[in-house]
């Protein structure tokens, strides 16, 4: 697969391989997990699996936003939809299973969805469409909760407002790294997500769980130099936190960023699909903001969402404990086209990526 990488980047690929080689032989069995779709889309794209000796193994760990979102949330919006309310939300949000049906099922039922590039689209509908009432389905990760409290903090139109589900992933990095049977040995962090939040919240792993952790970049061969730095870590026996994405990853992250999100959000325990409940993980609008939350201005009440389908194994395949292979309902009654599970709609999931490369092979 290296050969499938332009010739400069292919030379150095394999040069960083042998390194990785050497450093792997001093080592019996290495587990390294990221926490990120895009590095999955990457990894699997390029091959780069095929590339590491065998006692090195790279896992997916809950790095799409789209599938970690609860089914109760989905419900929620389906429920705001089907009640007249017109929700707005990004494309891969669309066919994502809540516990009964999707919103793409409730679209087909005569519900007002409409698929939206980001949240400045839902402001302008709702300025141009002032008899009706909308609602931005805001899902993401640190990487897009910025664009959701900006258009907060500028007062939108009386007529949106907002189910806040973006979710923070070094809490649920604490939750894998916790995990006894997962016995993982590194952390690659998200490059996306640290552009954001900068590279201290990934402190905690090497200096209190002795994790080596690197945050890296979405190229074949940032990847190939984060596994390079966990290998070293380990064979010195230093764990620490390293930033191989330098060229976008600031130490401090953005900062006005992080100001804007802790002045819109405040930071709850909630569900994740996969995972259950983890501390101070998912943002909610803050008291002063609550005119906005669509929860509370439309009455939304659900039952607790069934997140996982009969014998769909999302939950696992979300952690790495499994590959989506091993799943059995994998590629045959969970297909892109029909998925039962969370991680098989989305071009970050797991499932989704490893179809769609073995259909390009």
């Amino acid at each position: 697969m290296v050969e499938s990488l332009r010739f400069r980047d292919a030379t150095l690929a394999k040069r960083v391989v042998e390194k990785i080689r050497r450093f792997a032989s001093k080592q019996e069995t290495v587990k390294i997990c990221h926490v990120c779709g895009t590095h999955e889309w990457t990894i699997t794209h390029f091959g780069l699996r095929s590339l590491l000796p065998s006692n090195v193994e790279v896992i997916a760990g809950p790095g799409c936003p789209v599938c970690i979102v609860p089914a109760s949330e989905f419900d929620e919006a389906i429920q705001l939809a089907l009640k007249g309310k017109v929700v707005a939300c990004f494309g891969d949000v669309l066919r994502v299973p809540g516990s009964k049906m999707s919103l793409l099922d409730a679209k087909a039922e005569g519900a007002d969805v409409r698929v939206v590039y980001g949240v400045g689209d839902a402001v302008k509908m709702a300025r141009r469409e002032k008899d009706k009432e909308f609602v931005f389905f805001a899902v993401g990760f640190e990487t897009t909760a910025p664009s959701t409290a900006v258009e907060i903090v500028k007062k939108p139109p009386e007529n949106l407002s907002f189910l806040v589900c973006h979710r923070l992933i070094p809490p649920a990095m604490k939750v894998l790294v916790e995990m006894k049977d997962l016995s993982l040995n590194g952390f690659v962090a998200p490059g996306h997500v640290s552009t954001i939040i900068g590279v201290k919240p990934y402190r905690v792993f090497p200096e209190v769980y002795g994790m080596p952790t690197v945050v890296a970049g979405f190229e074949p061969l940032d990847v190939l130099f984060g596994v390079y730095m966990i290998l070293k870590q380990l064979s010195e026996g230093k764990p620490r936190l390293e930033n191989e994405y330098v060229r976008a990853v600031r130490q401090e992250g953005n900062v006005k960023a992080q100001e804007l999100m802790k002045k819109i959000f405040e930071v709850v325990d909630d569900n994740w699909r996969g995972l259950g409940v983890i501390p101070s993980s998912t943002f909610k609008l803050r008291k002063e903001y609550e005119t906005f939350d669509a929860q509370l201005k439309h009455g939304v009440k659900v039952e607790e969402g069934v997140d996982i389908q009969p014998g769909c194994k999302c939950h696992l395949v979300i952690i790495g404990k499994i590959k989506p292979t091993e799943c059995p309902l994998f590629m045959k009654a969970c297909t892109p086209q029909k998925p039962v599970g969370a991680c098989m709609v989305s071009n970050e999931g797991t499932c989704r990526i490893w179809t769609k490369v073995s259909q390009q092979i």
